[in-house]
């Protein structure tokens, strides 16, 4: 008759086999037959942190619904714009208290890149770290996740001893030996003298960082923590720097910091995305092109407008989704271009040959694991980046935001017209959906809590 093994399994440790008897998998498969094993696993509480827009919150809630599906209890703390998608989403909604909302968290302008980080990142660190260490101190947790730019709340979590991940769904905000840092928009280098100027680009973006020291470190001793030596340390501070992005679409680092990790990236859909009726004929055979507009405020509105009225000069059909920040009565659309605030991204690519989008990780990924063709027009923040990787992939074209009807026409021309775009994307599409498939987020997730209670 077979024994019972109770066995009380921290969910870090996903079978069984990790625990009983230290037994190789051969050893684990023949004690399986031979015992009844019933296994209790232990729930963690996570709060999980976004502010600013929807582009910041999806990825967050892709890891949320996969740790509520592994068992575990999850609060999101966001903008309050955010609550209805929060809600929608079937879980508990925490506003920020003291930090700033709206467009007083993540400005529209970003043509000052020192001003941006000054205001979004760096001056509300207190006002994020108070509020993220009083919902702790509200309901017990076991782990914060946040989105990287949050410093803030490595403080909160840090002040108030509990683990923290940094979520990443962009390039590395913390340089990586070997690869060009974010906003950078350069490529892999090659030669010793591209990784010489790569190697100063890095060490000048450090040096970006270091200039907000003083007030991150002010923002540290109010918490009773001590000062850094430089603001890239900070990241030491994280016990997971997670990078939600596809290593496969990435540039290959030298080496790897211990506490960072890919995780593939996270692309569920967001609620607030409408339903799909398409606008051209069934029976047409005219090339179709999907616009995908940034859904931050970015002053893309000529940028927008350039892109629809190049589109109306080709043989083409268009949707473009234009988001909530672009207004569509002051748009021109031509005939064969159709607007929207928004769609099922991932329904359309099926149905479309091409991607003209600003270049947001998001979309370029799922453009990719539709084996889509990208023409990008990065107009600031990590979009540069991720034009270059397209680009150095052979998966698409880049033009500068100012481009002329013209140049974007001819882009388009050429990316329908040449199949090898459409190969190269296919290709590394594919590379992205098996990282996806192999995700080990919230592995990492649960590792970096039971690493902490032991500790």
């Amino acid at each position: 008759m077979p024994h019972t093994i109770v066995a009380v399994v921290d969910l870090a440790m996903r079978s069984p086999s990790s625990i009983m008897y230290s037994l190789a998998p051969p050893d684990y498969e023949r004690v399986r037959f031979r015992f009844n094993v019933k296994v209790r696993c232990v729930v963690y509480s996570f709060l999980l942190a976004s502010w600013g827009t929807s582009g910041n919150l999806s990825p967050l809630l892709t890891a949320a619904r996969r740790l509520k599906r592994r068992g575990h209890n999850v609060r999101v703390m966001a903008d309050p714009a955010m609550q209805s998608e929060v809600a929608a989403a079937g879980f508990e909604f925490v506003c920020w208290r003291r930090a700033p909302i709206g467009i007083d968290a993540d400005p529209t302008n970003f043509s000052d890149i020192g001003d941006w980080f000054q205001k979004a990142v760096f001056g509300p660190a207190s006002a994020y770290a108070a509020d993220i260490r009083d919902e702790i101190g509200r309901i017990p947790t076991d782990a914060v996740v946040a989105i990287d730019l949050l410093f803030g709340a490595v403080l909160g979590a840090e002040a108030a001893g509990v683990p923290i991940a940094m979520l990443a769904p962009h390039v590395s905000l913390r340089p990586l030996p070997g690869t060009p840092p974010v906003t950078s928009g350069y490529v892999q280098p090659q030669t010793p003298e591209e990784r010489i100027e790569a190697a100063a680009a890095r060490e000048d973006w450090a040096c970006f960082l270091n200039q907000f020291l003083p007030l991150l470190n002010e923002a540290r001793a109010g918490l009773g923590l001590s000062g850094l030596d430089k603001t890239v340390d900070l990241f030491e501070c994280a016990d997971r720097y997670l990078l939600a992005i596809s290593e496969t679409f990435d540039f290959a680092a030298d080496a790897l910091p211990d506490n960072v990790r890919y995780v593939g990236p996270l692309l569920d859909q967001p609620n607030w995305s409408k339903g799909w009726k398409a606008p051209w004929p069934v029976d047409s055979d005219r090339p179709r092109v999907l616009v995908a507009c940034s859904t931050g405020a970015q002053g893309q509105d000529e940028l927008v407008q350039r892109i629809i009225s190049a589109l109306g000069t080709l043989d083409v059909q268009a949707v473009a989704t234009i988001g909530p920040h672009v207004d569509a009565t002051k748009l021109v659309a031509p005939r064969n271009v159709h607007l929207l605030h928004g769609a099922p991204h991932d329904v359309v690519m099926r149905e479309v040959c091409l991607v003209v989008t600003q270049g947001g990780y998001g979309t370029v990924s799922r453009g990719l694991i539709n084996g889509l063709p990208q023409l990008v027009l990065p107009n600031g923040r990590d979009q540069g980046d991720n034009a270059a990787r397209v680009v150095s992939k052979g998966a698409g074209l880049r033009l500068p935001p100012s481009a002329c009807e013209a140049e974007i026409a001819d882009a388009v021309s050429r990316l329908l017209q040449e199949p090898r775009y459409r190969d190269a994307a296919r290709l590394l599409g594919d590379g992205i959906k098996a990282e996806i498939a192999a995700s080990g987020l919230i592995d990492e997730l649960e590792a970096m809590v039971a690493n902490r209670r032991v500790a």
